[in-house]
């Protein structure tokens, strides 16, 4: 029965549901860019608004509100999804670069012969306006959360 109790943690359904809502969105929004509609996004990396950061930051700012901004446990909170952000935005975004620039040699060196070869996938991080977005919507969640339930 301890399970059971995990859906009264505010916090973390807060969290789990600015997730969802983040991945949600990224089928309408593709489908206005691409014109195809791709329900595979549902399960993706990558693309707006960035799950990840909404995902980190509702739980952080669900830690504030119910613990306090002034706790161990709000700043463990807080720097855990400065480390997320970061690496969404920062690292994660830098190799998909690589992953595009090495697709091209691939196309390349393909084109004179009759081998085909795997991509590697190029959308594993975030813009900063992705990742501001999903800070923002995991914000808007928690604090719609906690104002309801809190």
């Amino acid at each position: 029965m301890p399970l059971v109790g995990i859906f009264d943690n505010h916090t973390l359904v807060a969290a789990a549901i600015a997730w969802t809502i983040a991945q949600v969105i990224k089928v309408p929004l593709d489908f206005v860019r691409t014109r195809r509609l791709n329900w595979a996004i549902l399960l993706s990396v990558g693309g707006m608004p960035s799950s990840h950061s909404a995902l980190v930051t509702a739980t952080a700012y669900g830690v504030g509100l119910r613990a306090g901004f002034d706790t161990a446990v709000f700043a463990v909170a807080a720097v855990l999804a400065i480390v997320v952000v970061y690496d969404a935005a920062g690292i994660r975004r830098q190799a998909g670069k690589h992953a595009a620039i090495i697709n091209a040699l691939i196309e390349d060196l393909a084109a004179g012969h009759p081998l085909k070869e795997e991509q590697l996938r190029e959308v594993l991080g975030h813009t900063p306006l992705q990742v501001l977005a999903g800070i923002l919507l995991g914000i808007l969640i928690a604090q719609a959360f906690w104002m309801v339930w809190g």
